[in-house]
């Protein structure tokens, strides 16, 4: 089944590493650009019993400014503790790898990449023990890609930004400049893609839509994900379908009745998408007085 967001906005580091180097440039800040990385256990968990563990852990080595670790952390919600534990995973990973740690953290919603950006110094106010600094992607930074040339430039960058603006009002024109460059795009790369946007998208509206897109626009595509993704958008569309008929029966008996239907009772009517409903509208049209009367709203 399809995850959440939270998987998708660190998971895609996992299979494009090299992916925080153009995300680095995003949000204005100047990193060596790696000559190798590694996928590291996330598991920062020690002896005693207290677990943790970060989302995604790489190492990047670089020529000119050596080795680096990168911790990246998806947050859908502000959280008070959360600045702590980071904290934690810089001075651990500092310890057991000898190492620069950097932490990168991967927002959906403006207002929670505004806290996570703020610094968070540790210690009494008169001398701060440390400062926490992270960098920060969300919608607020992230590039807002409509145009398909652009999403071929760099396929992994425009899935992660089409994830952190999953409830962006341009969100159809963002997924749409998807589908257009995945259509001719190997299989081998376009599924991972549609996967980790349909993670990203989650219980959004835009999951939907996603859903559609995927069973016209990508419909040559076999994967397990996209089998699904194409049975639940064919599931969707025959209900659309079975509403908008049971619509249309409810006119047509008012209508044979010689019944007036005002503008507003056929938009209730029409715009109505639950068959129940409409099959108890149906019944009531048989024998109503008005049009209005199969509501049986009073």
């Amino acid at each position: 089944m399809v995850s959440s967001p939270h998987e998708a906005m660190h998971r895609i580091f996992q299979e494009h590493p090299e992916l925080f180097s153009r995300v680095s440039e995003v949000l204005g800040v100047d990193f060596a650009p790696p000559t190798s990385f590694t996928v590291l256990p996330n598991d920062l968990t020690e002896t005693q019993p207290l677990e943790r563990r970060v989302d995604t852990l790489l190492r990047f080595d670089t020529e000119g400014d050596g080795s680096f670790l990168l911790a990246v952390e998806a947050q859908g919600k502000k959280d008070p503790d959360k600045p702590a534990s980071w904290a934690y995973y810089a001075s651990y990973l500092l310890t057991k790898y000898r190492l620069q740690p950097m932490l990168l953290v991967v927002c959906q919603d403006r207002s929670t990449a505004e806290w996570a950006a703020r610094p968070v110094s540790f210690g009494p106010p008169q001398w701060p023990l440390l400062t926490l600094c992270p960098l920060v992607a969300g919608p607020h930074n992230m590039p807002l890609i409509t145009n398909p040339a652009e999403v071929r430039k760099d396929l992994a960058l425009a899935t992660l930004a089409a994830i952190t603006h999953a409830t962006n009002p341009d969100i159809g024109a963002i997924l749409k400049a998807m589908t257009n460059v995945l259509r001719d795009t190997p299989a081998v790369l376009a599924n991972p893609i549609v996967e980790f946007i349909a993670q990203g998208m989650g219980k959004h509206p835009s999951a939907a839509l996603w859903r559609k897109l995927v069973a016209v626009d990508l419909s040559f595509y076999k994967s397990s994900l996209s089998e699904e993704l194409r049975a639940e958008g064919r599931a969707e569309g025959r209900a659309e379908g079975e509403a908008r008929r049971a619509a249309e029966d409810v006119l047509a008996v008012l209508a044979e009745r010689g019944i007036d239907v005002p503008e507003a009772v056929r938009e209730r009517i029409i715009g109505c998408g639950d068959a129940e409903t409409l099959g108890r509208w149906l019944r009531r049209a048989v024998t109503a007085a008005s049009a209005g009367a199969i509501f049986g709203d009073g």
